[in-house]
């Protein structure tokens, strides 16, 4: 394997809501449109980014992070999508120098130059004051210049870029245009297959970033080569149930892939659809999304709900994580106050918050090793069941329950499947 070179750049910002997801996506959504083949990939734990990003780029997107994911796992990501990529496209998370590791960190170790996306409606010379602040703030940044986002006018844009440092690279200016903003909800945007006009936003924001030159390539990066790690088929022969729908859409794309690496074979089934278990199921996955937005449909779906039972019944493993575990409670509270009936295969209901009840970043230490993750949800639950283990979060404090009962794993973390593919195997029943 040798090291290879791509054009790459990296979409931060100052802060949370710039508009950066939205550059970001119609930047792929641009190039490709030019022929070109985009992979596109997300800092931090995020699943609604990603999946605009994979309709605009037409290819599945990882995410990257160097305390969740690991400096390794992102080396060979990156160097993979290197070797069949056009354009590398990175977006951060939060502000630019947020958290730590920060999405800063990354575009530095991977010499990956930034592009900083600055929401620039209600400001105008101090458009020049942030953007140097982002480029100066810590040394060493392969810092590449500024895009103004949701602008006003030609006018303010001209003043925006005039308040620029000398010697700094003017990316261009987008104009407001709330017909193409992408919808959102309390955990941020909606996903992919909710928004029925999706291409025809993308491409709307493509034909803006159109007129800003972005259809130039950003220099290319060198990728070194790193080997993909050696995971051995300890699931051959299983066949493991994954729930995917607008119920349960929080999935990593690297988490499949790494059941597939232990020899799993995927059934995907929709609970939302109507659905049962697919047949012959060896290992049930119910990931985390939205079951408190559509407990009515859920609730009605008793055939899923029997057969989940029986699975469990007969030993065979399910692993249930947010969404998923709330699911398996006896009752969910939506925002609204309704209850509606749900799985009742563990005791108790999860009530929904007005605020973010728990976020941050997370571990948990299993008997095959430690499995990274993360945990986001406006959900409390209330339980009488003991914790099997506790995740800890970054600084060693308490985090979330993982609930063990029978054949069932259940927490509020969504777990990297990466970090410890022994463990995963051993949560969907490996000998």
């Amino acid at each position: 394997m040798n090291a290879v070179r791509c054009p790459a750049l990296f979409v931060a910002a100052p802060a949370s809501g710039q508009g950066k997801t939205t550059i970001t996506a119609a930047l792929a959504r641009l190039h490709t449109r030019l022929g070109r083949r985009v992979r596109v990939f997300k800092c931090g734990p995020d699943f609604l980014d990603p999946q605009i990003h994979a309709v605009a780029s037409g290819a599945p997107v990882h995410n990257v992070d160097l305390g969740m994911c690991g400096e390794e796992d992102i080396a060979w990501r990156l160097h993979a999508a290197a070797c069949e990529s056009d354009l590398i496209l990175v977006e951060g998370v939060m502000g630019l120098y947020d958290g730590a590791p920060s999405g800063a960190d990354i575009a530095r170790r991977f010499g990956i130059p930034v592009m900083a996306v600055i929401d620039a409606r209600a400001m105008a010379q101090t458009f020049g004051a942030v953007a140097y602040g982002l480029a100066h703030y810590q040394p060493g940044l392969p810092f590449a210049g500024v895009l103004a986002n949701h602008v006003g006018s030609a006018r303010h844009a001209d003043m925006l870029r005039a308040a620029l440092p000398d010697g700094m690279r003017w990316f261009g200016a987008v104009m407001r245009d709330a017909d193409a903003a992408l919808p959102e909800r309390h955990l941020g945007l909606m996903q992919a297959e909710e928004i029925a006009d999706l291409g025809e936003r993308l491409d709307r924001l493509a034909d803006h970033l159109l007129q800003t030159g972005a259809a130039e390539l950003p220099p290319a990066v060198e990728f070194p080569a790193v080997p993909a790690p050696a995971v051995p088929p300890l699931l051959a022969g299983k066949r493991v149930a994954v729930a995917r729908d607008a119920a349960y859409g929080f999935i990593y794309p690297a988490n499949l892939d790494t059941l597939q690496a232990l020899g799993a074979e995927l059934a995907f089934f929709s609970p939302l659809a109507g659905d049962t278990l697919p047949a012959t199921c060896d290992a049930v996955w119910l990931p985390g999304g939205y079951p408190e937005l559509h407990g009515e449909a859920l609730a009605a779906n008793t055939r899923f709900w029997h057969d989940l039972r029986a699975h469990v019944a007969a030993g065979k493993p399910l692993l249930a994580e947010c969404g998923g575990l709330m699911s398996l409670l006896q009752s969910i509270v939506d925002k609204a106050g309704v209850e509606h009936a749900f799985g009742g295969l563990l005791p108790g209901r999860a009530v929904m918050q007005k605020r973010l009840a728990a976020l941050g970043m997370q571990a948990v230490d299993l008997p095959q090793g430690r499995m990274t993750g993360h945990t986001f949800h406006y959900s409390r639950t209330e339980t009488p069941l003991a914790p099997w283990l506790h995740a800890q979060g970054t600084d060693g404090s308490e985090g979330e329950a993982v609930y063990r009962l029978g054949s069932i794993t259940a927490s509020y973390v969504h777990f990297w499947f990466p970090s410890k593919p022994a463990a995963v195997a051993a949560l969907f029943g490996a000998a």
